[in-house]
């Protein structure tokens, strides 16, 4: 897992960077492949802080953004965002998978009523 933080018109903290680690490290155990990240934490006016968030795994891309007036609700939220993101995929490549078992599994009946 590698993480690197771009800090925009804001001082980084050790806490922020613990914080958003230990978030984004809980997304690795959806991927099969080691992630790659890249967070761009801003502020704006000192009151509305913003994130962004690149993460790759494999040929996998994702990306999130979210703003809130505090910098700890807009970690949480874009590592939510990404996670649906993630789930979804997951789920789409499952049913994909299990559509084509049950489309065999149909027609192999038909072959052995057919002998």
């Amino acid at each position: 897992m590698n993480i690197s933080f771009t800090f925009r018109q804001m001082d980084g903290s050790d806490a922020i960077k613990d914080h958003a680690s230990e978030k984004l490290g809980r997304l690795q155990r959806f991927l099969r492949q080691p992630m790659k990240a890249q967070l761009t934490l801003s502020t704006q006016n000192h009151r509305t802080h913003h994130v962004e968030a690149e993460l790759h795994a494999g040929p996998e891309r994702y990306h999130a953004t979210e703003s809130s007036e505090d910098m700890y609700v807009s970690i949480d939220r874009v590592v939510d965002k990404l996670e649906r993101q993630i789930r979804e995929l997951k789920d789409a490549a499952g049913a994909k998978v299990k559509g084509a078992e049950r489309a065999s599994s149909r027609m192999l009946p038909e072959v052995a009523d057919e002998e």
